[in-house]
This record gives C-alpha cells, structure tokens and sequence, in this order.
C-alpha cells in the first residue's frame, strides 16, 4: 500500500486534487483554441475516453476570448494556459475558467500579477505554477547547482509571491526532458510545500520512449507517495495519454479504471500465436470500463493456473484452447472461437 505525501486540496472544477482525492489524469488539447467546435470536439473526445482535467493553450485575445464559450459546454474542467500576458489571464478569469496555469514572475509589474491574483481569488480560481527546466529565468540559468535545484528555486520564487498576495489555491509542477532531473526536482520540493503536485515529464518523445520516460518518471514518484494529478507528454494523439496515465495509475493500484490486460511472454511451448491473440483481446474489450483483469495465456498446461488472479482468461493450445474464470475452466473450444466465447462470458456479467 502506496502511502501518499499529504497535501492541501484544492478545488479544479468539480475535480478535488490533492489531500485524500484520487489521483486525477489530465491532458492538453492540441486544437486550436480559437476555433471552439473544434476544441470543443477534441475536449469530448478526451473526456469520453476518461480524461478528468483539460488543458488549453492561450496564445492571444482571439484565444482568451473563446474560452468563455468553450467553458458553457465543456464536460470536464478546464485549464488555461497562459504566459507573460496578464490580460489574457483575466479574459479567462472573467469568461469562468476553472484555473490557470500562469507563472506570476512572468507576467511583469507586481500590479498586473495582482490584478490576476485578485480576480482568480474572487473567483477560487486555483492557479498552476509551472516550472520547466528548458525555459527557467536567466539568472537561475547561469547558477552552478544541479538543474533540478534551479527548477525548485524558480517554483519557490513564484509560489512566494503567491502566498505574498495571500494566495494558496496553488498546484506545482517541475517538468524536465531529463527523467532524473524530474524526479530529483519533484523530490525536493515535495517536503518543502503543502501544496498539490501535478506530475509529468515535458517533451517525453513519441508513443514508445514518451511512454517509457513517463512510465519511469511518474511511476518512481507515485510509488513514493509523490504526486496529485498527472499528464503523460507526448507526441501523439493526446487520447493516448489519456489512456497511459490510467495504465500507470492502475499498475501501480493507484486508480483502477477499465481492464488489466495480462499476457505471458511467448517461449517454446506456445503453440498459437500469442502475440496477435493479445492484441485482438486487448482490442475486443478496450470499451469496458469496470476494474477487471483479463488475461491471454500462451499455454494450456499451465496458463489458468498461473493467471487464477486474472477475472477472466483464455489459454492456447494446439488449434483449440481453454476458456477460464478465476483459474477455472469454463470452457474448451476452437482456436479460432476463443475470443468469441471469452467476449460471450464477459458480457454476461458486465453487461
């Protein structure tokens, strides 16, 4: 059991982060904000596949400006993101979002940031305090300390001038391309807040080492009990973060949402192929969202009794194979009918 850093909790919507919440799964829309229908759709299509907090790049008036009608008619809260333009931060504030991510040091004079602070405090606006390591203030840049340490310098520079306005509706995040470096800021910083942390390794690369990176990263930090809310990066459809950070989650038995997928690793005995059968199973049942462990076993001799923790299961012999429930065989049927007589079963308990 994963005993987890305790933390303020705040409020993003309808969505609770931090304290005794469940750790929550975010991503970024890559529409462009302007356009609402679109974002809209890609908003829709996030939450559908189980997304709880949304993210939106503000990158001008027009932007900021359709917040206000994306807000009317999204399903999950919403995030803006914004840098350097206070204005900006205030259109948002005024058109309902649920928060910011805003770094105060880096929107000027002290009178703009408390412009924005006043407003999002009216309004219990929590706001992101963001950190990356690629694009920290100039005279952190040229500091001789390890990068992480620059990166929980500038996040406790920008907190102060929060909690100077007092301000603690906060978030942190220290994100870096470098795993080690991410970890080691997260690390740091975590016993020096009571603020909530949202999780992530920026610019992670595409599905396979963005994933990889991610998996290490966060799943190093969530098993120490380090992290509220989460986002896997990566160069792809963000559906698939989405998708990734509930697989961490679940490995960890963090979250459990949708079905474990379990399959052997092939060997000399597995006499079907294992490997396409895994994929279409995985496929088959990507729709179910109730916490259960299906399993693809390559062997029939032993595979239900090595997957009896599995809920439901199939295992592979020659040209036929066995169809099994908590390690018991239910069923004996043609290769080419597993998955059809394992689908059978399964929607009759979840139907």
């Amino acid at each position: 059991m994963i005993k987890r850093r305790t933390s303020k909790q705040i409020s993003i919507g309808n969505v609770k982060i931090g304290g005794d919440a469940p750790i929550s799964v975010q991503s970024m829309c890559n529409s462009d904000t302007r356009d609402v229908e679109a974002t809209l759709r890609q908003i829709n299509e996030l939450a559908d596949k189980g997304c709880e907090i949304v993210r939106l790049a503000v990158l001008n008036e027009d932007a900021a400006f359709a917040i206000k009608e994306i807000v009317k008619k999204t399903p999950v809260p919403l995030v803006a993101d914004i840098h350097f333009d206070y204005k900006l931060a205030i259109e948002c504030l005024n058109g309902g979002i649920h928060a910011l991510r805003l770094n105060p040091g880096n929107i000027g004079k002290r009178e703009n940031v408390e412009k924005v602070v006043k407003l999002a405090k009216i309004n219990q606006t929590p706001i992101r305090i963001g950190v990356n390591g690629g694009s920290l203030e100039k005279d952190l840049q040229s500091e001789d300390i390890p990068l992480s340490e620059k990166m929980v310098r500038s996040a406790m520079g920008h907190i102060q001038i929060l909690e100077d306005l007092d301000f603690d509706l906060i978030k942190v995040s220290l994100k870096s391309s470098d795993v080690m470096t991410t970890i080691e800021a997260y690390r740091s910083i975590a016993d020096k807040i009571p603020y909530p942390l949202h999780l992530g390794v920026t610019e992670a690369g595409t599905m396979r080492q963005g994933l990889i990176k991610s998996s290490i990263g966060l799943g190093t930090l969530l098993a120490e009990g380090i992290g509220d809310t989460i986002r896997v990066s990566l160069t792809e459809n963000p559906v698939e973060e989405v998708s990734a950070g509930f697989d961490i989650l679940k490995g960890l038995n963090l979250r459990q949402r949708g079905v474990n997928f379990v399959s052997c690793p092939t060997c000399g005995r597995t006499r079907i192929d294992l490997i396409s059968l895994a994929k279409q199973v995985e496929e088959r049942f990507k729709d179910i969202e109730a916490p259960i462990t299906i399993a693809t076993m390559g062997c029939a001799v032993n595979g239900p009794g090595e997957a009896k923790h599995a809920d439901f299961g199939i295992a592979g012999g020659v040209g036929e194979g066995l169809v099994f429930k908590k390690g018991e065989i239910v069923a004996k049927v043609p290769e080419e009918k597993l998955i059809d007589k394992l689908e059978e079963i399964i929607r009759k308990s979840y139907k």
